[in-house]
């Protein structure tokens, strides 16, 4: 099966595509990738996953053609960020 497993960092985004054997796991997949090794700073303990934008479970078995997702930890309070936002148009 053909897959993709993506992963966005602050400056950059990551997008593999690969071959997967059937039954193939989310989280086998991501180990097959070889993501981990290149962005040691994911935790798969504690970090959320998904398939095509919607949370996974790491034993969730991926389909051919999925998009596995890795998502990283929010760094701004989104309420904050908005605020920040409607702050800046509303200046002259």
């Amino acid at each position: 099966m053909n897959v993709g497993v993506c992963y966005a960092q602050a400056d950059r985004q990551l997008w593999l595509r690969l071959e997967v054997p059937d039954n193939c796991t989310v989280e086998k997949t991501i180990h097959l990738s070889g993501l981990l090794v290149h962005c040691p700073e994911i935790d798969l303990s504690k970090q959320k996953v998904g398939i095509f934008g919607k949370i996974a479970k790491l034993d969730a078995t991926v389909q051919d053609g999925d998009r596995v997702e890795i998502y990283r930890q929010i760094t701004a309070d989104p309420a904050q960020v908005k605020r920040r936002r409607i702050n800046e148009s509303a200046q002259p």
